[in-house]
């Protein structure tokens, strides 16, 4: 077995570490809702994102391409698999960093931050229009959405719901809240595990075992099991943070919040085929959602610094890479 082989098996083992912090850190995001209007209990709501986690993650690879092929110019060879480690180790501590002090931040982009800063620091050029226009526009853009989507339809739905009894309304949203988790998950599924096998299925083009980037049905299923193991795993620093230190919400605010995230989710997998952030999505359209009893309902203060750590993840990730491209390039 040589070098080359022995490095390509470490970092496939290393991404998928990154794919199961993925799954415990972005947990919440299907199911604190849920578990905050006491919809589902913890360890059910869990259960349930694992197995939707699971077979998302089977219904498309168009994000793996654009993360695997549309971020980075990576070189062939040892240069190539030296970044692919580096930016993954990046994604991997601020992940740890920011599950530590509950925050939901974007996994998805401290993976590009992390194969931004590995390149850059290995002189190799980086796809700087990709960059805008599948990560940057999505991620202004999406939380907008979110945000304006979700007070819309909890507007819609209080004025259907206007004359209903209102424990019998909040009995049937609480049902309504396992499909919407479960459509959470699958959307999730889609778009985080997808961003996973992009990196194997560059780490594998690197090594020059694929002739062309299309990802291998192993790779698929391993990337799948590994986020579904880290969601069961579960994330409840951060499912206190969304489902109660943003806003309270009620089973038809949690039905709103989720439907409409994961909305937009399955469109930008499915049709624009961008990875945009689960943790954005979520956060802004219980924001949303919580506005339309009052602006000051939603806890500012605790938004804005969710805020801060989304637009510090992107640069914190490129550096923690560089860093780690830097000292693995002295080793090896």
């Amino acid at each position: 077995m040589d070098a080359a082989f022995l490095a390509l098996v470490a970092i496939i083992l290393v991404a998928l570490a990154f794919d199961y912090t993925n799954g415990f850190h972005d947990a919440a995001n299907a199911i604190a809702v849920a578990v905050s209007t006491k919809a589902l209990t913890p360890r059910a709501a869990l259960a349930l994102a694992a197995v939707m986690n699971l077979v998302g993650a089977f219904l498309s690879t168009e994000v793996a391409k654009t993360v695997g092929a549309g971020i980075i110019d990576a070189p062939e060879g040892s240069d190539g698999l030296k970044i692919v480690f580096a930016a993954l180790i990046g994604a991997i501590a601020w992940n740890l960093i920011t599950w530590w002090f509950g925050l939901p931040s974007s996994s998805s982009h401290a993976l590009i931050g992390g194969l931004v800063g590995a390149a850059l620091a290995a002189a190799h050029s980086v796809q700087w229009m990709g960059i805008l226009d599948k990560v940057v526009i999505p991620m202004v853009l999406s939380p907008l959405v979110g945000f304006g989507l979700g007070y819309l339809f909890m507007l819609a739905l209080l004025w259907a719901f206007r004359n209903a009894n209102v424990t019998r309304a909040n009995r049937g949203f609480k049902y309504a809240q396992i499909a919407s988790s479960a459509t959470m998950a699958l959307g999730h599924g889609m778009q985080d595990a997808q961003k996973t096998m992009g990196i194997m299925t560059l780490a594998l083009f690197t090594a020059g075992e694929i002739d062309s980037f299309e990802v291998p049905f192993w790779v698929v299923v391993a990337a799948a099991g590994a986020i579904s193991a880290g969601t069961y795993a579960g994330g409840f620093r951060i499912m206190r943070t969304m489902g109660r230190r943003i806003i309270q919400l009620t089973p038809t605010g949690g039905f709103a919040a989720q439907t409409v995230a994961s909305g937009v989710m399955v469109t930008t997998a499915t049709v624009f085929a961008v990875p945009v952030s689960t943790t954005h999505i979520t956060t802004t359209s219980i924001m949303g959602v919580g506005a339309t009893r009052r602006l000051s309902a939603v806890r500012w203060g605790i938004a804005g610094n969710i805020v801060v750590a989304w637009v510090v993840t992107l640069p914190a990730a490129a550096a923690v890479a560089a860093v780690a491209y830097f000292l693995t390039d002295l080793v090896v």
